[in-house]
């Protein structure tokens, strides 16, 4: 599903070298992103620790992000440099900080890294994350539903507010018919996005409560084709809340489909690696297009046909899947197994520990390491969260899945 919604965003950005920019390809973009912002919320929720503290988490969301980011942002700098664009020195500290999202201006939030601004958003959703989940995971399984309807009906509001309450702004271009400080609420503003995120958190625990009614992936995909037609011209309304209902669907249906083993080609291994490489696609693939068709002498919105717009996509796009390949083995991996990992579930793994989370035995001391040879005792873990042992060794009468649900076969592959 990473890639699915990366691959949007790439075509998206594509599209200012074609024929026009039509709402269908911008509305790509729009929804891809909005595709992440859901899945992530759902996906950390699902594979969140009772036992992981904030710090823990922080870490870890930070060894993931910042190193590739900066990376990119630096490359990103010096290509500009090297072609004669200018970098306003106001650009660089809020880029690097990833608090760009937070300013008001197209011309800051799209600044150097021009994806980076959801990286931006992200970053606050991890900050609120570990005060959230304390928050969902109170909740009585009988509100969950009712705490979804609200937070799509304040998603739905998001145009109306920006409309008569936020200030006017100057219009951001003919390809994007929107007043800048509106667009940026609704879009770019990371406690206006947080909504979507907390969607997916709720919807997180309705899946694993086993609340959510069956409803296949193929009527999801149909839903949320349907719904990004009809978000085509409608302004403020195409940036998440036309689509985000249909989106829930897509990602609710497939974490099912996950956990219960059903067939997919969501499962195939190139898809899978895809996957893995789809935040590293995300942060090259920019650069890559708007330096490529500057090389090749391709101007926006070029005449090109169809089989030129292949022909030029191809390349461009097996470029930047080896540029994120490369990324992500050289600067993300180590930087997750250095930063990420330090102090984390690894360090207490032995015999005798939880096999998913890393627990101690039981009177074992918090403060001394656990080595295997000296480890005595049974582990006191019950978690069982997402370990896909302890989920074989279940018995058929439903031990260790949630109650009325699905066997939990681990996390969803999310981002």
């Amino acid at each position: 599903m990473r890639f699915i919604a990366a691959a949007a965003v790439v075509l998206c950005h594509f599209s200012l070298y074609i024929r026009g920019n039509p709402d269908f390809w911008r509305n790509l973009g729009q929804v891809g992103v909005s595709f992440f912002f859901v899945l992530s919320g759902f996906v950390l929720t699902w594979s969140a620790r009772p036992t992981t503290s904030a710090r823990a988490f922080w870490r870890r969301r930070a060894a993931k992000i910042l190193p590739s980011h900066l990376v990119t942002a630096a490359a990103h700098a010096g290509l500009m440099v090297l072609t004669g664009k200018a970098i306003v020195a106001a650009q660089i500290l809020p880029t690097a900080t990833l608090t760009q999202s937070w300013i008001p201006g197209f011309d800051l939030t799209t600044a150097i890294s021009p994806v980076s601004w959801t990286l931006s958003c992200e970053m606050f959703f991890y900050l609120a994350f570990p005060l959230l989940i304390r928050q969902i995971r109170r909740m009585r399984t009988a509100y969950l539903w009712g705490v979804a309807a609200v937070l799509v009906a304040v998603i739905f509001t998001l145009p109306l507010v920006a409309r008569h309450y936020v200030p006017d702004g100057t219009p951001m271009s003919p390809l994007l018919p929107y007043l800048d400080n509106d667009a940026w609420f609704v879009d770019f503003f990371p406690a206006a996005r947080l909504l979507e995120f907390a969607l997916g958190m709720v919807l997180a625990r309705i899946v694993a409560a086993g609340k959510w009614p069956q409803i296949g992936l193929l009527p999801a995909g149909a839903l949320l084709v349907l719904g990004y037609w009809m978000s085509m011209g409608t302004g403020l309304y195409s940036f998440s809340a036309a689509t985000v209902v249909p989106i829930a669907l897509v990602i609710c249906a497939g974490a099912v489909a996950d956990v219960e083993q059903r067939p997919s080609p969501l499962r195939h291994p190139y898809l899978v690696w895809l996957g893995e490489v789809s935040f590293a696609l995300y942060l090259v693939h920019k650069p890559v297009i708007d330096y490529g068709a500057r090389l090749l002498g391709i101007p926006h919105f070029s005449a090109m046909g169809l089989t030129g717009q292949v022909a030029v996509l191809a390349p461009m796009f097996t470029v930047a899947v080896l540029l994120a390949w490369l990324l992500h083995r050289a600067v993300e991996l180590p930087a997750m197994r250095h930063w990420g990992r330090r102090g984390g579930p690894r360090a207490g793994r032995h015999r005798g520990a939880c096999p998913h989370c890393g627990a101690r035995p039981a009177g074992w001391p918090a403060g001394r390491a656990v080595s295997s040879r000296r480890a005595t005792g049974r582990c006191s873990c019950t978690c069982r969260g997402g370990s896909r042992a302890a989920v074989r060794r279940s018995a058929p009468s439903g031990r260790g899945r949630p109650a009325g649900g699905p066997r939990r076969r681990g996390p969803p592959r999310g981002p």
